[in-house]
């Protein structure tokens, strides 16, 4: 695995990990919060030993080379993090090709509007944790609150002194949340290693504040694999299991029993396995 930068725009250097030829059919592979490119560090090789090009970002605002004024809420639209993934994949010389695209947590919801938006564009959907945001809608009206409990960690992110209450004790809230769920060490450090500076760390909740209004998404259209595990603590059944009423595809609901939020951390070969077969089955 190698650790290659792919220039979008002035300003905009995004820091990958990188495996296989370029001239491959690309997987595509965007992180959410909490963790970094390293997340994909167990997939990356295996992608690139099965045949393919993987490029894995530190998205906008984890990049220290692509991270505009967190102050600068207009920086971290929505809609600018979707054209990120799509202009990384240009940059890396995929422009004009059909290619794989996987997700977790943030990068899953980016996931989800490319394959509503642009279709076209994608061979297969792979998407860790996060489910279809209209079944992650309902999940949160339901009257039990469970969903909205989950998801409470959102507003708590809003807050004015959120970045110094997560960098505290060297990041002690997000290494203890990392460590219950049973992350690596060596995982945990990797990620503390991209997150763990108050640029950084602004840059992340910059994502969440800038949140504002979204176009609605429907049925997906693109061959979809989705990884839950029972153990998501943000991420409850209702929600999950609501996921393929939304999917107007070929759809595999794959629930990975005792994991939790950070799946290819925590059971990557058993990503890497789900993973590649789905691709294997949609490589037209």
């Amino acid at each position: 695995m190698d650790v290659r930068t792919f220039t979008t725009g002035p300003g905009l250097d995004f820091d990958c990990s990188v495996g296989g030829a370029p001239t491959s059919t690309l997987v595509l592979m965007l992180h959410g919060f909490g963790v970094s490119r390293h997340f994909w560090k167990r997939q990356v090789p295996a992608l690139a030993d099965a045949g393919y090009f993987a490029v894995a970002p530190n998205q906008r605002g984890y990049s220290a080379g692509a991270r505009p004024d967190p102050g600068d809420l207009d920086a971290y639209r929505f809609d600018r993090l979707v054209g990120d993934a799509l202009d990384i994949a240009a940059a890396a010389g995929h422009g004009d090709k059909r290619f794989h695209l996987v997700g977790h947590d943030w990068g899953a919801s980016l996931a989800w509007a490319i394959a509503w938006r642009h279709p076209e564009r994608l061979r297969s959907l792979t998407i860790l944790s996060r489910p279809h945001p209209l079944a992650f809608a309902q999940a949160l009206a339901m009257p039990d609150g469970d969903q909205k409990r989950r998801s409470g960690h959102h507003q708590a992110f809003l807050e004015p002194d959120a970045v110094p209450k997560l960098l505290a004790n060297d990041c002690n809230w997000l290494r203890s949340r990392h460590a219950r769920a049973g992350v690596p060490q060596e995982a945990i450090e990797a990620h503390v290693s991209v997150l763990g500076t108050t640029p950084a760390m602004e840059a992340a909740l910059a994502w969440y504040r800038a949140r504002g209004e979204r176009q609605s998404l429907g049925p997906i259209a693109v061959p979809t694999l989705y990884l839950w595990g029972d153990a998501d603590d943000t991420v409850g059944r209702a929600a999950a299991e609501a996921t393929g009423t939304f999917i107007a595809a070929p759809y595999t609901f794959e629930v990975l029993p005792g994991v939790g939020h950070y799946a290819a951390d925590q059971v990557p070969d058993r990503v890497n396995e789900l993973l590649l077969e789905h691709l294997s089955h949609h490589a037209d």
